[in-house]
């Protein structure tokens, strides 16, 4: 985090201010939002669960109302691997792609946290949307567990409806998903970051895209579906998801289970500043067959990927229902 000034027509960083400081993989961090101390999130160094140390592997980046900075917990996976020989991944870890053995970082073998066998729930604690405060340097920054456990590619923010508070996030993956968050609370003028509270309780949304007009005029429909323990019939059948901590920490695996639509690897996402209208790049899918395409994603080896487009029903970015188009 630094602190730049503009001197004499020139940009430059004021050395020495208070607001510079380093965030590396060891800087402590709070674990907020429903999954903040589930049991697996707790580790021998920390058994609370709501104490994570250290950010990996940041793409890019988001910001709040409030005027915080969100960084965007990515490829995590690379760094979890083990020397024991044994691979005890779970369903999960697997399913993050947690790497059976070494990896090329080689991590695991000097810091133990980083070997799964050893610390099973490390892995956990990454993947997250993080929040830094750049203006209170006594500030730890903020995992939101709310916003789900995936492979984030940056976070887009928008308003919507009695001022909540929206997120986009894509999993920057090829065959993963486009997902939002939308906070229960409403945003308060003039409170700052007293608000931040707003990204820890809210709902988490998956985006299936139905088959339509891919261009022109006319748009092909979609929905929002609901990723919740407890409001959704699908994951509330699901023995994997014992609560809805479970649903956040196994986000990929809840989408899964509900059915959303596999992307050619979701990574920008943006929001028209005027029309509201949501944009995403979709990069590459060299991997997608004739037998896999479909209306959102209709190209077979899609090496050069595509910008897809939506708009919120109603003009609201908290609405559950959406149309869409190929940009």
């Amino acid at each position: 985090v630094l602190h730049v000034r503009q001197h004499r027509g020139k940009w430059e960083v004021v050395v020495g201010s208070r607001y510079n400081r380093r965030l590396t993989g060891h800087s402590e961090m709070v674990i907020s939002g429903p999954a903040a101390g589930h049991p697996l999130m707790r580790t021998s160094a920390d058994p609370s669960g709501k104490l994570a140390k250290g950010t990996l592997n940041n793409c890019a980046n988001g910001f709040t109302p409030w005027g915080t900075y969100l960084t965007c917990e990515e490829n995590f996976h690379m760094y979890f691997g083990t020397t024991s020989g044994a691979d005890s991944r779970d369903e999960s870890k697997k399913r993050y792609g947690v790497p059976a053995g070494r990896t090329d970082y080689r991590w695991e073998e000097f810091d133990g946290r980083f070997d799964y066998v050893k610390a099973p729930n490390e892995s956990n604690r990454f993947g997250w949307v993080v929040e830094i405060d750049p203006y209170d340097p006594a500030s730890k920054p903020i995992k939101h567990t709310a916003l789900g456990r995936i492979k984030h590619e940056n976070c887009a923010y928008a308003l919507g409806s009695k001022r909540r508070v929206v997120m986009y996030t894509g999993d920057d993956q090829a065959n993963d998903y486009i997902y939002k968050f939308v906070s229960d609370g409403a945003l308060q003028p003039g409170r700052g970051a007293g608000n931040r509270q707003l990204l820890d309780s809210g709902k988490l949304y998956v985006a299936k895209f139905s088959d339509g007009a891919t261009s022109g005029d006319a748009l092909g429909t979609g929905e929002w579906i609901l990723l919740d323990k407890h409001a959704n019939p699908v994951l509330a059948a699901d023995e994997r998801f014992a609560d809805q901590a479970e649903v956040l920490i196994k986000t990929r695996l809840a989408a899964d289970a509900v059915g959303a639509t596999k992307m050619d690897r979701p990574e920008w996402i943006a929001v028209h500043p005027h029309t509201g209208e949501v944009y995403c790049t979709l990069t590459n899918n060299s991997s997608r067959t004739e037998a896999n395409v479909n209306d959102a994603n209709p190209r077979p080896q899609n090496r050069f990927g595509h910008i897809i487009r939506w708009r919120e029903a109603g003009n609201d970015a908290a609405a559950t229902e959406f149309e869409w188009d190929i940009f």
